[in-house]
């Protein structure tokens, strides 16, 4: 069974969960980043993961247009979605999923994965950085990824 993780990466977190996940799969999925290929050959894989991450209550643009463009065979395929964000309750987190993905691909996921979320500042434009010291009042790196949730999902997506 082949394994795609198809993922985009604006400051790198998403980058750090996707590879996270090739590990927890023992390294038997292909990594494909959106921010450097876009000409993917979906036949060549039983299983697709999705991840993308969230700034402003929105999905990363290029997941959004990939999952679009591609929605009739992803929907033939055994699916994993998952987001990076820092949001925190349990109700947001599930608001910007739904938002983040089709309907119809949401229902038919194997797996659905929340991983949390980075504030890296070395990575962030002067607009970013502005948000993101008065939204979230800090000026610091800040990691909360939760590697026992991509342990979880990697579980599931692996039976």
């Amino acid at each position: 069974m082949k394994t795609a993780i198809i993922y985009a990466s604006k400051h790198g977190c998403t980058d750090k969960c996707a590879h996270t996940l090739a590990n927890e799969l023992n390294n038997n999925a292909a990594l494909i980043n959106l921010d450097e290929s876009t000409d993917i050959n979906l036949d060549e894989f039983n299983t697709v993961i999705i991840g993308g991450s969230i700034h402003a209550g929105s999905m990363n643009k290029k997941i959004k247009k990939f999952t679009e463009k591609s929605i009739d065979l992803l929907n033939q395929k055994r699916t994993g979605l998952f987001i990076c964000c820092m949001e925190e309750e349990d109700e947001k987190v599930l608001e910007q999923f739904q938002n983040a993905y089709p309907e119809s691909l949401r229902n038919k996921a194997i797996a659905h994965g929340f991983f949390g979320g980075e504030f890296n500042f070395d990575k962030m434009n002067f607009f970013e950085k502005a948000i993101i010291k008065k939204i979230a009042k800090t000026d610091q790196n800040v990691s909360k990824i939760n590697y026992n949730n991509i342990k979880e999902f990697a579980q599931k997506i692996s039976v």
